[in-house]
């Protein structure tokens, strides 16, 4: 077996966070209607997310209204000679895509730090003649081009003929991305958007070229603390690495229903203090490409209303509670995946500083009209996770606290 490779994740050093417009991008990417009053809202047809003017009038939402840079990318190298391109890794969608010469030259030149993909410079490149993809969050935010294949690596591993989605349209939230040179997708294959044949992602064809284990056929992923940045994040594609499982602990594993393309599971109660909240039917998705953690307005309340001063701030549309508030405060919070309990680190529960200096915006939010939760950074920052393809489970194992590890 190959020895173990770790994908380094990089923390964006410029990410700024905000709690509103990260809130905003997760009601664009999942076509949320919002239960909590503030600005936005959807439009009837369920398709637009519209903003309450000041004047009264609604209206399109801002590109400068969306959280628009990754916090997380890694390095995948494409063509021949390599082209490195940084790539946000995202287990919520199943497209390879990236910034490519096919782009117009005005989009490119706003491009500033991005590498930007030159199929005419790999020898190993091949265009894929009709094949289109498009890639669209809510009614503004699209990404769009042509499709090619070329070898890609990955950590250690050569994936040959991977088919490579090249952008010839971005909008303005794409191009303000500064962090990123396009995503990878490691949801299921079933929501790839190529068209008129759906193509096989980086992970399927890693099964069937044999490049990673038949009795591994997963990746993992290890967020690092938003708190410690010398802690490292990384993937792994084949391989788990058991330096990072505490001690005495082991991965635990539920069924994973992908029926939606979605790495999507059972989560049928929370804890707030030791008190059990039940919710029959639940499920919840892992989504590497969201950072906050998304549930019912139940479970919203359950968490808030046990933090002295908390409170739902209309401006933000969102649940805050007051800055100075100390650990002891903060209630122990604890999700399921499938019947296994993780807890939210109390360091998590804060994701931004308030729009007025005296509140953060929670790690927590609501998932509006949505019918499942999305368990994003704030949750997965928490365990060490195992995307389990081969025998469509998902597995986790909670992390040892770092805050109580690190001064």
């Amino acid at each position: 077996m190959a020895s173990l490779a770790r994908v380094p994740i990089r923390r964006n050093p410029h990410y700024k966070h905000n709690g509103l417009k990260s809130y905003v991008y997760l009601l664009n990417k999942y076509s949320i209607t919002p239960t909590i009053k503030g600005p936005y809202t959807a439009a009837r047809d369920k398709k637009v997310l519209l903003k309450q003017n000041a004047d009264g009038t609604q209206g399109e939402v801002p590109a400068t209204d969306q959280q628009n840079d990754s916090l997380y990318t890694c390095p995948v190298n494409i063509g021949t000679p390599a082209q490195t391109l940084n790539l946000d890794f995202d287990s919520g969608s199943s497209d390879l895509w990236c910034w490519s010469t096919e782009l117009p030259r005005s989009t490119q030149s706003q491009g500033k730090g991005h590498t930007i993909f030159d199929s005419s410079k790999s020898s190993t490149f091949k265009n894929s003649s009709g094949s289109t993809w498009q890639i669209q969050y809510g009614d503004s935010s699209s990404a769009s081009g042509t499709v090619g294949t070329d070898n890609i690596q990955i950590g250690n591993i050569t994936v040959k003929n991977q088919a490579i989605e090249l952008a010839n349209k971005l909008s303005s939230q794409f191009v303000q991305d500064a962090s990123s040179d396009g995503l990878l997708g490691l949801a299921w294959g079933s929501i790839n958007t190529v068209q008129p044949t759906p193509v096989k992602t980086p992970v399927d064809n890693m099964i069937a070229q044999d490049d990673i284990p038949q009795n591994a056929e997963l990746f993992t992923c290890y967020l690092g603390s938003i708190k410690d940045a010398n802690e490292d994040s990384f993937y792994t594609f084949g391989q788990i690495d058991q330096s990072v499982v505490p001690s005495g602990s082991q991965v635990a594993y539920t069924p994973v229903d992908n029926s939606q393309g979605f790495w999507m599971f059972d989560s049928t109660s929370a804890k707030v203090n030791g008190k059990t909240i039940q919710l029959s039917g639940n499920q919840a998705i892992a989504d590497t490409g969201t950072t906050l953690l998304l549930t019912s307005d139940e479970v919203c309340e359950a968490v808030y209303g046990a933090i002295p001063g908390a409170k739902q701030d209309t401006q933000q549309q969102g649940w805050v509670f007051p800055a100075n508030t100390a650990d002891s405060d903060l209630p122990t919070v604890t999700f399921m995946v499938g019947d296994i309990p993780i807890t939210i680190e109390k360091q998590h529960l804060g994701f931004a500083g308030g729009s007025d200096g005296s509140t953060v915006y929670g790690g927590i939010q609501s998932r509006g009209d949505l019918t499942f939760d999305i368990f994003g950074d704030t949750f997965l920052q928490n365990v060490y996770a195992v995307f389990d393809v081969g025998n469509t489970q998902f597995g986790v194992v909670q992390r040892a606290d770092s805050s109580s590890t690190s001064s």
